[in-house]
């Protein structure tokens, strides 16, 4: 595959999973974080620091807001449960398989 057919490939994989868990307001992130060690928020972060490194300037809520198909304040009304202990618990025992949301991909 040449660099731009993959290029385009993992670009619209990326396109396909937003468009997933958009769809898929039951999958709390913490359960995400749990089983796969990122979430929406993770994505958001992802996002943002790469528009940035190509000289796009945009804000951790402007990310999210793509990332969340709406402003993340009416998802996390809409949507978000509170964690319950079990959840914060499997959530501190999974954080050293979080992933590195710090940009240095």
């Amino acid at each position: 595959m040449d660099e731009q057919t993959r290029i385009q490939a993992e670009a619209a994989a990326f396109r396909g999973l937003i468009k997933h868990l958009q769809t898929r307001t039951d999958v709390q992130n913490i359960d995400l974080m749990n089983l796969a060690g990122f979430c929406r928020n993770c994505l958001s972060k992802w996002y943002r620091a790469e528009a940035e490194h190509r000289g796009v300037a945009m804000d951790y809520e402007q990310a999210r807001e793509h990332i969340y198909g709406m402003p993340y304040d009416q998802w996390k009304a809409r949507y978000q449960n509170e964690a319950t202990p079990a959840q914060q618990q499997a959530f501190e025992a999974s954080r050293p398989g979080h992933a590195d949301t710090t940009g240095g991909n």
